[in-house]
């Protein structure tokens, strides 16, 4: 048993923040204070979490109390209440530390409560391997009339969820063993983080004004949708360069993570690692290759898109740099914080009165951290503990994208705050499976809104573009990412070595394969897969890709309903993981077990390009050149 299903925030694609302008980021104390997050609604001072720490540690010895005796409901129903108590407290402790550390990467202080916390995590993982195990050995008639029983009615789907995973459940001391090397299987993933966020710098370009600017995780995706393509390129090549310069590390990172996988897999008795990540969740194979094959499938739409883009943007070559560049000569839209509030709260608008007012308890309640700082987390990400309400880690630029990244982490935030509500700690750990329905369909949302209310035209060439953009990001590029973990892991798993040559090999076969022919991948491009933070969660990416069709459906369905639907989809944010995730969508009014909604994203995929072009064609905006 682990303490939180939710041991890493759930992140999203790299957002950006400060100004390009400036030629250094500003250091996080001159950020005002109305801008950051407030961790003193977890604890008050590094004092009190100290004191809950070693609460903790103590109260994580009287589980042992219990090995041996789980005979009958009354000694499982207070062997399951401690663990959860101890476990809740535990996740304070943890995302605490963690929440502090990424404000500042640099500090070593943040850095050992961190591991400290983590440390715990893993004593208590150890403390309480044996739970599981001997409650299985009780036998499945057994265990079935106990979870029947009244007296364990509240752990019903635990038991039942304990019966499915029973084959792969190994003993108590086996479990103690793999808890045990927690923080050795923590390594790749802890240092691609320091090497990544910490340690990783690179150089300096000129804007397209002429000033310096320092290019940094959060500056370079604003670079990147530069109108000035020698601004793109350089950005592109400068970021690029740096992962160049430490490739080898990064490989044996990766390497390391997907052995780590297998190893886990294995262990377990799982046909696979794919298997192995699937199985907790309860979401059967098929869901993820009838994915893969439906975007392959359509690969014919995605291949006019990058034509479409090429011819606009009016290159001879579309490069790298070029994927995220302005289409036509029209202003990229800039929204300022408090422009994104606003517009948050109108486009979230058709899920009702009391979503919208949480919604504006978290934009204005310390909840958000707001602008890239030095030394901070790169990226977005939400995250909270049970009891606590959720984090939001930004590092926000006043882009169209950065806004749709905020959507989208506060679709998160608000699903952790109505879970939380709802469910006890034990249902309290939705799947990311979920997670990423609930953040889309804010997209969704926002986008409808946008399309309705913004009659600017470059506003709409803006956010047709965005749109996608979107598709291309949230579904096409992770299904491409979700086939090179399941091509590097099954090398992995057949022996073959994991190195800086076979990993550009695979990423630029299934890149090439889905994007086509119109995209010049050259050898620096083969070292995408460097970059990408998820890959050490692994098979986390495809479910952007379900979770954006998921949104499609749900979006689509709150919008042309009324009360029914709306409370339907309440309804899914507040069911937690009391059910398995399909069956819970499924309520919500979406069914991924079949081909249909992933193949009605690739007809809305289409439907915007024809939308794009119909509108620039009535604009008179000519193609432009590189």
């Amino acid at each position: 048993m682990r303490f939180s299903r939710t041991a890493s925030p759930v992140p999203l694609r790299a957002a950006a923040g400060g100004t390009a302008a400036a030629t250094s980021l500003p250091e996080r104390p001159g950020i005002d204070a109305r801008l950051r997050w407030d961790l003193g609604h977890i604890f008050p001072t590094r004092d009190s979490w100290e004191s809950e720490f070693s609460r903790v540690e103590a109260r994580i010895g009287e589980v042992a109390a219990f090995r041996g005796a789980l005979q009958n409901p009354a000694q499982i129903l207070r062997a399951l209440q401690l663990h959860d108590d101890i476990a809740s407290a535990l996740d304070r402790v943890f995302v605490y530390a963690n929440l502090l550390r990424d404000e500042d990467t640099r500090d070593p202080a943040a850095q050992a409560l961190a591991e400290r916390s983590a440390r715990l995590g893993t004593t208590f993982a150890e403390a309480t391997a044996f739970l599981e195990p001997e409650i299985l050995a009780l036998g499945r008639e057994r265990l079935e009339a106990l979870a029947a029983s009244e007296e364990l009615a509240f752990y019903r789907h635990f038991l039942n969820e304990l019966l499915r995973k029973r084959e792969h459940t190994l003993s108590p001391r086996e479990e103690e063993l793999l808890a045990m090397a927690g923080e050795v299987a923590r390594i790749p993933r802890t240092v691609f983080g320091m090497l990544n966020d910490a340690d990783l710098t690179f150089g300096t370009i000129r804007d397209a004004e002429g000033r310096d600017v320092e290019i940094t995780h959060g500056r370079y995706s604003m670079l990147l949708e530069s109108n000035d393509r020698r601004v793109r390129q350089d950005a592109w090549n400068t970021l690029y360069a740096g992962y160049e310069a430490h490739k080898n590390s990064f490989a044996a990172l990766l390497a390391g993570a997907v052995k780590r996988d297998v190893f886990y897999s294995r262990a377990r008795g799982h046909r696979s690692s794919l298997h192995a990540a699937l199985h907790p969740a309860n979401i059967p194979e098929d869901v993820f290759h009838t994915l893969l094959s439906t975007i392959d499938d359509g690969r014919s739409v995605v291949h006019l898109a990058m034509e479409q883009r090429k011819r606009l943007l009016g290159v001879d070559e579309l490069r790298a740099w070029d994927l995220h560049a302005p289409i036509a000569e029209t202003r990229t839209p800039k929204v300022d914080w408090e422009e994104a509030r606003t517009l948050l709260l109108e486009g979230l608008a058709p899920l009702g009165d009391e979503y919208v007012a949480l919604l504006r308890r978290g934009l204005d309640g310390g909840w958000i951290d707001v602008l890239e700082t030095r030394g901070k987390r790169s990226g977005a990400y939400s995250w909270g503990a049970y009891g606590t309400h959720p984090y939001v880690l930004m590092n926000y630029q006043g882009t169209l994208d950065h806004l749709f990244t905020l959507a989208h982490e506060m679709g998160h935030a608000l699903h952790h705050h109505f879970t939380n509500e709802a469910q006890p700690y034990v249902y309290s750990h939705y799947p990311i499976f979920l997670a990423e329905v609930a953040s889309t369909t804010n997209e969704a949302l926002l986008l409808d809104h946008l399309l309705r209310v913004k009659t600017d035209p470059e506003w709409r060439a803006a956010l047709l573009s965005q749109a996608i953009d979107q598709i291309r990001g949230t579904v096409v590029t992770q299904v491409i990412f979700a086939k090179f973990e399941l091509e590097i892991h099954e090398r992995a798993e057949r022996g073959e070595p994991l190195t800086v040559a076979s990993l550009g090999e695979v990423y630029r076969d299934v890149f090439t394969r889905v994007l086509g022919p119109a995209l010049v991948f050259d050898e620096r491009a083969n070292l995408g897969w460097a970059r990408i933070p998820h890959f050490y969660n692994n098979f986390y990416v495809y479910q952007y890709a379900t979770g954006y069709a998921a949104a499609v459906a749900l979006s689509r369905r709150v919008l042309a309903g009324g009360d029914a639907e709306r409370r339907d989809y309440l309804g899914f944010l507040a069911a937690g993981d009391s059910d398995h995730a399909i069956e819970i969508l499924k309520r919500a009014g979406v069914d991924l077990g079949t081909p249909g909604p992933v193949r009605d994203t690739l007809e809305h995929f289409a439907s915007l390009l024809d939308r794009l072009e119909e509108h620039l064609t009535q604009q008179g905006v000519a193609a432009r050149g590189g």
